[in-house]
């Protein structure tokens, strides 16, 4: 009997654990990242693709080349801005100043791998390597998602895999034309983003339902 009475105390203190760990976790999950935005920069990313696929599907010579580098660079500067901008509209409107604290390390968590992605990118354009810059996008997105891991929500882990696995089969394929079609960029930041959006969504519906 004893032993049934410890094994019962043994359990419900481990819940009790549980249940601290979640709470904590929930704490530090940051709410300004915004799922819809995530969702639009997905479609956005599709819908560069989609233009790419009618430009230049492979590109090769330099006037596709830069068509590619036109596309996907706009792409990249409005995605950042509805992202960013969404976080800023949440540290304008927020008044608590732990939240407000988290708006500036959230920022800064992904800082670093921004900055490495921008200079890997220049780097690759001036020597002329350009189909290795899909690889480098999906592999620098991958670290700065796992880097931002403990504010996001848990199923983005396994996003943030997916694009470190896609990154390095891109950077280690045999051929070179295969990364820069059309297709490959909207594969993982369309339907990437898409899922991360869907899954901020989920949870912040989830968490407003809990405290009904």
């Amino acid at each position: 009997m004893w032993y049934k009475v410890r094994t019962m105390e043994v359990e419900r203190a481990l819940a009790d654990l549980a249940e601290v760990r979640d709470r904590l976790a929930s704490v530090q999950r940051y709410r300004g990242y915004a799922g819809q935005a995530a969702v639009v920069s997905g479609v956005l990313a599709v819908g560069a693709g989609l233009v790419q696929a009618l430009v230049a599907p492979i590109p090769q010579t330099p006037d596709s080349l830069r068509a590619y580098y036109e596309i996907w660079f706009a792409c990249l500067f409005v995605a950042l801005g509805i992202n960013y901008g969404a976080g800023l509209l949440w540290y304008v409107r927020t008044h608590v100043h732990q939240e407000r604290r988290q708006t500036r390390t959230a920022g800064l968590t992904m800082l670093p791998a921004v900055l490495l992605g921008a200079v890997l990118t220049l780097a690759l354009i001036l020597h002329g390597i350009a189909w290795m810059l899909p690889g480098v996008w999906y592999a620098v997105y991958g670290l700065g998602l796992i880097a931002a891991r403990g504010m996001l929500p848990k199923e983005v882990s396994t996003v943030a895999i997916a694009f470190g696995v896609i990154g390095a089969m891109l950077l280690l394929s045999p051929n070179e034309a295969l990364p820069l079609s059309w297709w490959v960029m909207p594969l993982g930041f369309g339907i990437g983003q898409m899922l991360i959006g869907s899954f901020i969504i989920s949870e912040a519906k989830t968490e407003t339902h809990a405290w009904r």
